[in-house]
């Protein structure tokens, strides 16, 4: 009975992780280019008390033997990297990625940083830069006499200018990695690059995998506010079910104890 205190216990620590996050993705269901996560478990180890195909006479084995597990422990919160829906914004500063792709940017200090978030703008020396204030890498320069900013498909950035000639002023990279969900967030819609995510591999925007520009649009949240609330009603109930455990144990042990008197 005490061993199933403390099993039921590690579930109800494992739910509660379970609603951290939910809240957290809930919380984020309007953040502009957002991958929600997903709790993942596994069970302890189990008490083995028999174990199976031990010997029960001079011919013949235990066929199953008796293993008692001892509850459950989070093992892994996945992002899951699937696309958002388009949302239309008319701003030609805002861009999309139309598949596989991160946006490379760099930090004062020089590190690159990786991001789903296109909502871009202009600092006091025309660069383009997120809303934090971190640059593209490679760095775009917008003059100051230019009227109008156009991104291809390709990432390839031209603007017009005051005497309407039409001039190339970079291209826009973009990032992959072999394995995503090893990135690490640091929050700002930031990545960098883990040893299980491994390196990025810069690439032109629909060559190689990657996926295409889109301007005058952001990527929303790929949140879905239904399956988190499905989420956390399965939660909910499953911390309810092993409280209950906790509860059912110690009743039992109350009965042992007047027994006992």
């Amino acid at each position: 009975m005490e061993r199933s205190l403390w099993t039921a216990a590690t579930g109800m620590a494992a739910q509660q992780t379970n609603m951290d996050v939910i809240a957290h993705n809930l919380a984020n269901v309007n953040t502009t280019g957002f991958k929600k996560t997903r709790a993942e478990f596994q069970d302890l180890l189990y008490q083995t008390v028999t174990a199976p195909g031990t010997a029960s006479s001079a011919s013949t084995n235990v066929p199953q033997g008796i293993q008692i597990g001892l509850g459950a422990r989070t093992a892994a919160v996945k992002r899951i990297f699937l696309q958002g829906d388009f949302r239309p914004t008319d701003n030609p500063f805002d861009l999309v990625i139309e598949g596989d792709g991160f946006f490379p940017l760099v930090r004062p200090d020089g590190a690159q940083v990786f991001t789903r978030d296109g909502a871009l703008t202009t600092d006091e020396n025309g660069n383009l830069v997120s809303s934090v204030g971190y640059s593209l890498d490679p760095p775009i320069s917008v003059p100051q006499d230019a009227k109008s900013l156009t991104v291809g498909r390709d990432g390839t950035v031209s603007v017009r200018l005051a005497d309407e000639t039409i001039t190339q002023i970079g291209s826009i990279e973009l990032a992959s990695f072999i394995n995503p969900t090893g990135l690490q967030s640091i929050g700002n819609n930031l990545y960098v690059p883990t040893v299980a995510s491994g390196d990025p591999l810069l690439g032109t925007p629909g060559q190689d995998g990657l996926g295409e520009i889109g301007q005058g649009f952001l990527e929303t949240s790929n949140v879905s506010i239904v399956t988190e609330l499905v989420d956390m009603i399965s939660a909910q109930r499953a911390y309810e079910l092993n409280s209950r455990s906790v509860r059912a144990s110690d009743e039992m042990l109350r009965s042992l104890a007047q027994l006992i008197r």
